[in-house]
């Protein structure tokens, strides 16, 4: 009976810390699907985009819905590096103006010192990808929010090459 009450408690507090991933809103999705267009250099039209969930952050990738495509590719590739050194420095300031000020797991990424989360940079045949990591876990649990606010508000694109490369959140 001890156990079974342990078990019960521990589902409680799992769903009550694990809300569910919702949808934004088909307005809110176009407002940041305009945002994007003009935030960004590639067209997001042209690309699939991944947010991908580990045990200690995530990664993202950008990719080219067309290999041959080289110009979309380069604009993916020095986008993504840009954003990775403007995420190194604290520099969150593109993420805010595309989804606002008071989107999940910002304001304590914001906050973290330099050598807290670290963003690596990677450079794609067909795009390139982030991937973000920490050894704490407030900043795993706001990178977690962070891409589930990603997620919410772009979709997430399957990109069958990378599925299997991240098929464990063990990274």
């Amino acid at each position: 009976m001890k156990h079974y009450s342990l078990l019960i408690v521990g589902l409680v507090l799992f769903s009550a810390t694990a809300p569910a991933l919702e949808k934004a809103s088909p307005i809110q999705m176009a407002e940041v699907s305009q945002r994007q267009k003009q935030l960004v250099p590639y067209s997001p039209d042209k690309t699939l985009q991944t947010f991908t969930k580990t045990v200690h952050g995530g990664v993202q990738h950008v990719v080219a819905k067309s290999a041959d495509d080289t110009r979309e590719i380069k604009s993916i590739q020095a986008y993504l590096q840009k954003l990775a050194n403007d995420f190194r420095k604290g520099d969150f300031s593109v993420t805010e103006q595309m989804h606002g000020p008071d989107m999940p797991g910002l304001a304590l990424l914001k906050k973290a010192e330099t050598d807290d989360i670290q963003f690596k940079y990677e450079a794609l045949e067909n795009g390139a990808q982030i991937h973000y990591s920490t050894e704490y876990p407030q900043y795993v649990q706001a990178l977690h929010e962070w891409f589930d606010a990603q997620i919410s508000e772009h979709g997430n694109d399957v990109v069958p090459e990378h599925i299997q490369h991240h098929s464990t959140p063990a990274e």
